[in-house]
């Protein structure tokens, strides 16, 4: 891993967080986390800070589902009274985004404790928050989660046996984040062949070492071995730095993501109970991988006569289909995907041009993702659902999502290449 501040993973993270903050002269600290990660691991930060007679405030966020939203924030801010301390979050992404985002507005450094390997912001400046109320981000409209600028933390101390123990669908959350992988590298190269868009290759090659090593360790990370949970944790790492590195997400983050946000942003429009971000993204994995099948599928015959006929639905026509499928959230899909919409349009011929012309380049791309099965099969390994029903998505869900989650993100994604080729 390449980082430009302190990772540490193993059975003294306690002892090197002390050590780190006696080495940089820290001594006032406020302290976040839920009921659940503070027993897990905050009442032993807590007290060990307090043994050097240090100054330490702490939070406790209450509640049954804690949400990165402003009441949260607001939560945190309040309790550091504005004062300088040096901010630590105890938890998983929720939390750590929650103290990210708090201390980066009050101008104060996080260090970051993840108490399970849920998911690959640890490392990341990024912060997920759901817009809603009084939060809003440059005219984002209530009920949507976005990434908005934050901090990375100054260093990340992982506790692997508080990481072990950690909850199991977590943990296969954690590894199906990782899995997506397959599909974000394959939609990062399409978008570079097609479009140009920027690509950094060697970015590209450390992520998917990371994913290999999490593939050649699912079965130990489905038992939540050490060996499995440092290779999960350590990839998950990796992929928030490979984000950084890039300065976004896009390395990480395809089609199967995109279908991931779909299905969050319908759970919050609809009050469903949550579904753990990875889990989603590991279903998602499995049916963007079903697309790049059937890319694999067409030959060169086939490729030249939907080529010849293919054609682009008029941008009033995609409009209305937003509207239909997003309601009063239309305004602001619409005003993101607008740039991708009319790009498309003026550069649809280019388009088909490049697309024959590269036709073996795209087809070794998709040869890159593993067919779904085996996804599935690796998911089932580390403990992961496989079938949406299984975390409470109907097949209504699945088909609104394989539909209309294109228009979440202006990426370029096996998505948009089979809605090209009219494949669906």
């Amino acid at each position: 891993m390449q980082a430009n501040f302190p990772i540490y993973c193993g059975e003294e993270a306690i002892a090197n967080l002390v050590e780190y903050c006696q080495g940089h002269q820290l001594s006032r600290f406020l302290l976040v986390s839920d009921h659940n990660t503070h027993a897990a691991l905050g009442q032993r930060v807590e007290a060990a800070l307090r043994e050097q007679n240090w100054d330490v405030r702490t939070v406790i966020l209450a509640g049954g589902e804690v949400i990165a939203d402003e009441s949260r924030i607001l939560e945190v801010l309040v309790h550091a009274n504005s004062e300088a301390r040096t901010y630590v979050a105890v938890g998983s992404g929720t939390v750590t985004d929650i103290t990210r985002y708090a201390s980066y507005c009050a101008r104060n450094a996080f260090i970051s404790l993840p108490t399970a390997p849920s998911v690959d912001a640890y490392a990341s400046a990024g912060a997920a928050l759901v817009m809603r109320g009084s939060f809003q981000y440059e005219g984002e409209r209530s009920g949507f989660k976005k990434t908005v600028p934050g901090q990375a933390p100054a260093a990340i101390f992982a506790d692997l046996e508080t990481l072990c123990r950690a909850p199991r669908d977590m943990i296969a959350a954690g590894f199906g984040d990782v899995l997506g992988k397959y599909i974000s590298l394959a939609d990062w190269q399409l978008g570079r062949l097609l479009l140009d868009e920027p690509h950094d290759a060697g970015v590209a090659r450390r992520l998917r070492m990371a994913l290999q090593s999490c593939v050649e360790n699912a079965r130990e990370i489905g038992r939540a071995s050490r060996t499995g949970i440092r290779a999960l944790i350590e990839a998950l790492f990796e992929s928030g730095l490979c984000m950084a590195a890039f300065g976004s997400s896009r390395p990480a983050s395809g089609a199967e993501h995109i279908l991931s946000h779909f299905w969050e942003m319908k759970g919050m429009q609809e009050q469903r109970p949550a579904i753990l971000h990875g889990a989603k993204v590991g279903l998602g994995t499995i049916l963007a991988a079903r697309r790049y099948e059937a890319v694999r599928g067409l030959t060169e015959q086939e490729i030249i006569d939907r080529l010849s006929t293919a054609s682009l639905p008029a941008q009033s026509d995609e409009i209305a289909r937003i509207r239909t499928a997003y309601g009063a959230a239309a305004d602001r899909i619409i005003a993101d995907h607008r740039p991708f919409l009319e790009m498309l349009e003026t550069r649809f011929d280019a388009l088909k041009h490049e697309i024959g012309t590269h036709w073996a380049e795209i087809q070794e791309i998709a040869a890159s993702v593993p067919p779904a099965d085996r996804i599935a099969e690796l998911l089932e390994q580390a403990g992961g659902p496989t079938a949406p029903r299984a975390v409470g998505l109907s097949e209504e869900d699945v088909e609104q999502a394989l539909t209309f989650s294109r228009y979440l993100r202006a990426r370029f994604t096996v998505n948009t290449l089979g809605r090209l080729l009219g494949l669906w």
